[in-house]
């Protein structure tokens, strides 16, 4: 009788799952953000919501983006030149609406580059300071603008294009800003 007992709580350890390992507070922040942009748009296109579709709407998605997300799609096998193709583990549990943490978890498990990804630090263009700023990250403003310098040698010359651009492309930090 005491062995029975010692066998049954011995198969009931192994029987009961583990604590799950869900994901903490900002931990896979491209891809939770990303995919849950992307499953938005599933719905608002009224897209069916089977594998197949999603996978194709998700590839024509990954076409178009740059920086953190085209990475993200790249680990995915998303884009052209990916050297892996996991895009069915974002597609099937989307078919279920399984939702987007979740996805990201199993995705971790795979690749922990996925959850790896984070986003660049937005500069509020209305307090910072330009002259303060390196020229690297004067030229990153510039390239979120899609905008580059020919021709800028000095770090005066960034910064007169940044001023010079900032109405167009940031027209509320343009009229904050009193140094114009």
């Amino acid at each position: 009788m005491f062995s029975f007992s010692g066998l049954s709580v011995a198969l009931a350890i192994v029987l009961v799952p583990g604590p799950v390992e869900s994901l903490k507070e900002g931990e896979c922040e491209v891809c939770v953000t990303f995919l849950g942009k992307f499953y938005d748009s599933l719905k608002d296109s009224n897209t069916n919501f089977n594998s197949a579709d999603i996978e194709k709407q998700l590839l024509e998605s990954c076409k178009d983006t740059k920086g953190k997300d085209n990475r993200f799609c790249y680990y995915i096998g998303a884009t052209s030149d990916a050297a892996t193709k996991m895009t069915n583990e974002v597609s099937k549990p989307l078919s279920y609406h399984v939702p987007v943490e979740k996805i990201c978890e199993k995705l971790k498990k795979k690749d922990s580059q996925i959850c790896e990804l984070r986003y660049d630090k937005q500069l509020d263009l209305t307090t910072v300071d330009l002259k303060k700023l390196k020229v690297k990250d004067l030229k990153k403003i510039l390239e979120d603008w899609g905008e580059s310098c020919k021709g800028c040698a000095e770090k005066s010359d960034f910064i007169r294009k940044i001023i010079e651009l900032m109405p167009k492309y940031a027209p509320a930090a343009a009229k904050a800003r009193t140094d114009l």
